[in-house]
């Protein structure tokens, strides 16, 4: 079972409410996850007494400023080449385990971010559970991701999570390119998918990646007969595991005009 899931554009937190132990980030918009996870941080350690974070006490303020001894952010780093590393292994996760266990230095507890916490490889993400299981007295944890479904159930059981809802205008526009995308492939053309995927190429990741977030909720509403585009269960089915790993391919620093090459080549069942 799912721990409490909240919709949010801004972050505050009245006085009177308590905060859980660790949360989830979700948003497959990077700065905008991260800036909440920030936040969330924030109101964990803030002095102020009334709303959270007040922005104002020397706690905020040094969480503003990145500067504040209790605030850890973790990610998976970068190889010997400077490359961002594709996931975050097991022996991250025992230096947080191990590191979360130490007192504060000046705060009420210790706030650990994790960065594309949803890179945690399998191993990782069963340590982290454990961490979960019996956390530290003293520690929080925030855990920003993507796609929040690429962590194990028992781990998303076990935290809150926030969907970090993104701007007005970027969900119109993503949605209006879902709707544009599932319409061609259910026309059943591959040559007009392909057209299309060529004229789009260009878009940016963020861009992509909203985009194909979008398609499979309008796939989960076709499930339910309430999707703007018909098309059978089978093909909701595939397609929503095909726009899953295209997304996860984008995650992996793929580059957009590949992924959609993946979308041309196989958004399109070829039937006998």
């Amino acid at each position: 079972m799912e721990g409490k899931i909240y919709s949010m554009d801004k972050f505050c937190i009245p006085a009177e409410a308590n905060l859980a132990h660790a949360y989830i980030a979700a948003s497959p918009n990077e700065g905008a996850r991260n800036s909440a996870a920030r936040s969330l941080a924030a109101a964990m350690l803030c002095e102020g007494g009334g709303a959270r974070p007040c922005g104002a006490c020397p706690a905020c303020r040094k969480a503003e400023l990145g500067i504040h001894p209790d605030i850890i952010a973790i990610g998976p780093g970068t190889d010997d080449k400077g490359r961002k590393r594709r996931e975050i292994p097991v022996d991250t996760v025992r230096q947080i385990a191990a590191s979360a266990y130490v007192l504060p230095n000046e705060a009420r507890r210790k706030a650990y971010i994790i960065e594309d916490a949803d890179t945690m490889n399998q191993q990782a993400q069963n340590a982290f559970l454990k961490l979960l299981e019996e956390p530290p007295e003293r520690a929080a944890f925030i855990l920003c991701a993507a796609n929040a479904a690429a962590l194990l159930p028992t781990v998303r059981s076990r935290c809150e999570t926030l969907r970090i809802n993104l701007p007005a205008e970027e969900s119109e526009e993503a949605a209006a390119d879902a709707k544009a995308l599932l319409e061609r492939v259910a026309l059943g053309s591959r040559g007009g998918l392909f057209e299309w995927c060529h004229e789009n190429e260009d878009m940016d990741s963020r861009r992509c990646s909203a985009m194909l977030r979008a398609a499979r909720e309008e796939l989960a509403g076709a499930l339910r007969s309430r999707g703007a585009v018909e098309l059978t269960r089978e093909d909701c089915a595939r397609l929503d595991a095909l726009f899953a790993r295209a997304g996860e391919y984008l995650r992996l620093n793929v580059g957009v005009k590949n992924v959609m090459g993946l979308i041309a080549a196989d958004g399109i069942e070829m039937r006998e």
